[in-house]
């Protein structure tokens, strides 16, 4: 089972994360944004299998910190160009098993996902 965590490393959720698979013994592979970079593709397939309104984490201080025209004109071609540009604005984690994404983290969705 290939399994790849997107996000940033000093997230809580992050954190909680990858505790769970790590107490649950499962590997992973840690892809950070600002490290490991990203692009429009990559955000673009977030977007098409998650939908673009799951994607944009809208209670962090990124997406506070935008105008209300920004707000108000979200739209996914907008939301991408967005989330590339601001990759903290992009609701962690996102995991990626065997090519289906999942995004968020509660243990009972983990259990689900990794049927353990």
């Amino acid at each position: 089972m290939a399994t790849t965590m997107f996000g940033i490393p000093n997230c809580d959720t992050i954190k909680k994360a990858k505790k769970w698979l790590e107490a649950n013994e499962l590997d992973y592979q840690f892809h950070n944004y600002r490290k490991d970079g990203i692009s429009e593709e990559m955000v673009r397939q977030f977007c098409e299998q998650l939908g673009w309104e799951q994607v944009v984490n809208k209670r962090g201080t990124t997406y506070r910190q935008l105008t209300q025209e920004q707000k108000d004109s979200l739209n996914q071609e907008t939301a991408i160009s967005l989330l590339v540009e601001h990759s903290a604005m992009i609701k962690r984690p996102i995991l990626d098993v065997d090519g289906t994404l999942h995004i968020g983290f509660k243990a009972e969705q983990y259990q689900q996902v990794f049927s353990v």
